[in-house]
């Protein structure tokens, strides 16, 4: 009860200190801004424009899962705690799951669906149980909690990451969000890669392209909106050396997975880290009945250049932490690969979802 009583009074003078900040406005002008640090000693790898005030999108989602997290080392709730949908939280623009009013996810549900689909009505429900059953003081929590981490150029006004103009953030702040949540929380850090996830016999995959693509790739967060443009956190470790990157305000999921690609490999470079050469076999059959009708095999050769090819990929299922999850057949950026045979027709698995401009 004394650790509870605490918990509370610390998630009160969150709120009322984040409710004082004052508004800003993005320096968004369509520049890009990226940043790739050591995630053990901080030290920064590579910059460009990180300290624009930017609209984080949904990497306003890292923050909403720091406070979850926090809440769970705290005891105040725990993975199977039914999470109940307001009305509120289910009219969230997409992407989003669908949630009813008045229905419930579980708190793991709910993380899960943050890090693979970026349920924007998943994270407001996650947020409204946090705060006490209003978003807005949980955004007020979450302001104060990125100022207490150093993160004194963000501000939060809901926890998804839907556009507001005082919601704000920089690349420098979003990597020490990054480094943060692997130091503090290293047992929840294994939901970041979670390749998908099953809720309500639908299979919900993670929109996150890196951990396909990138060598080391650990997971973190997309995000979109028009306004932000696209973003990206990624995290990756190779001999280990763990850096965390972010690259925001790019024009397309290409660009700035390709930037991200070579930011991280600069980053890895300066770090002594031994190049890659990504001979990786990355097609893979839709189900296990395709995969004992037939094969399909991508061999790629390691290229010194970061020239990316788009191929057809679909994975086999495996299981995860008890979640049967499966990847889709579509289309994917690889980069620096040379495609040598691709063969065979593929199968896709069929899955309800919404697409929307602020989807991810």
């Amino acid at each position: 009860m004394a650790r509870r009583g605490t918990w509370v009074a610390g998630l009160v003078a969150l709120a009322v200190g984040g409710l004082t900040g004052g508004a800003a406005h993005a320096q968004y002008a369509h520049q890009i801004s990226t940043i790739v640090v050591d995630a053990r000693t901080g030290d920064v790898l590579s910059q460009n424009n990180p300290d624009l005030r930017r609209y984080p999108a949904s990497l306003t989602k890292l923050m909403t899962l720091y406070m979850a997290f926090s809440a769970l080392r705290a005891g105040m709730i725990t993975p199977d705690q039914q999470v109940p949908v307001s009305i509120h939280a289910s009219t969230m623009e997409p992407s989003k799951l669908g949630l009813v009013p008045g229905s419930y996810l579980t708190v793991e549900e709910a993380i899960l669906a943050l890090v693979t689909k970026s349920a924007n009505d998943a994270a407001c429900a996650l947020g409204e149980l946090i705060g006490g059953g209003s978003e807005p003081q949980f955004a007020a929590m979450m302001t104060r909690q990125a100022h207490a981490l150093g993160m004194n150029n963000t501000t939060f006004r809901n926890a998804s990451g839907l556009p507001n103009t005082e919601q704000l953030t920089t690349a420098r702040d979003l990597a020490t969000l990054g480094r943060r949540l692997i130091a503090d929380f290293p047992e929840y850090y294994h939901y970041f890669s979670t390749p998908s996830f099953r809720f309500h016999q639908r299979v919900i995959p993670n929109h996150n392209p890196m951990l396909k693509v990138y060598a080391g790739a650990e997971g973190m967060k997309t995000g979109y909106t028009q306004e932000a443009g696209h973003n990206l956190v990624t995290s990756a470790m190779r001999d280990n050396v763990r850096l965390v990157g972010v690259v925001l305000g790019s024009s397309s999921n290409s660009q700035r997975t390709q930037i991200m690609a070579s930011q991280l490999d600069r980053g890895f470079d300066a770090e002594g880290v031994a190049p890659v050469e990504r001979p990786l076999v990355l097609a893979r059959a839709s189900t296990q009945h395709s995969v004992m009708r037939q094969h399909r095999v991508i061999a790629m050769a390691g290229a010194s250049r970061h020239k990316a090819l788009e191929v057809a990929e679909a994975a086999t299922p495996h299981a995860r932490r008890g979640h049967t999850s499966v990847a889709h057949d579509h289309r994917v950026r690889l980069i620096g690969a040379k495609v040598h045979a691709i063969s065979a027709r593929t199968h896709p698995v069929r899955h309800t979802t919404t697409h929307a401009r602020n989807r991810t």
